[in-house]
C-alpha cells in the first residue's frame, strides 16, 4: 500500500509566505529609506540595502540555524532572489565546515549557488551583446 502525503494546507502556506515575504521586503525597503533619506547616502542606498543587509542578515540567520526555522513556516517568502540566493550559498558552506576551509567550506560553497551564478552570467553576458548590437 502507497503512503500518502499529509494534505497541504494552500491558503495557510500563501498566507505565511505572502506575510513573511513582505516583511523582509519590508525591512528591506525601511532600510532603502533610511539610507537615502535618512543618511543622504543617495549614490549607495540601494546597493547598502541590498549587499550589506538583506544579503548579510540572511548569511547570518543561516548560520545560526535561525533563516531555515522561518523558511519552515514561509516557504517560497523566503525564496526572495537575494535572501534565498544567500541561504543557497551558506547553508553548503555550514553544513560542510567540518570537512576544512578548502575542501569542505570552499569547495561546497557553490554546490547549490553555482548554476545560478553560471547561467545568470552567461544570460547577463548575451543580453548585453544582444543590447549593444541592436544599438549600434
Amino acid at each position: 500500500a502507497t503512503k500518502r502525503a499529509k494534505k497541504s494546507h494552500t491558503l495557510k502556506n500563501m498566507r505565511f509566505a505572502f506575510l513573511i515575504g513582505g516583511g523582509i521586503c519590508s525591512v528591506g525597503e525601511a532600510v532603502y529609506m533610511i539610507a537615502y533619506y535618512g543618511l543622504k547616502l543617495t549614490d549607495v542606498a540601494s546597493s547598502l540595502t541590498v549587499c550589506a543587509f538583506l544579503i548579510g542578515a540572511a548569511a547570518i540567520l543561516t548560520a545560526i540555524g535561525v533563516f531555515d526555522k522561518i523558511a519552515k513556516y514561509a516557504g517560497a517568502g523566503t525564496l526572495l532572489p537575494i535572501t534565498g540566493f544567500a541561504n543557497s550559498v551558506v547553508s553548503p558552506a555550514v553544513e560542510f565546515s567540518l570537512e576544512g576551509k578548502i575542501l569542505g567550506t570552499g569547495a561546497k560553497m557553490f554546490n547549490l549557488a553555482g548554476p545560478v551564478i553560471v547561467y545568470g552570467c552567461s544570460a547577463a553576458s548575451l543580453y548585453g551583446l544582444i543590447y549593444w548590437i541592436t544599438t549600434l
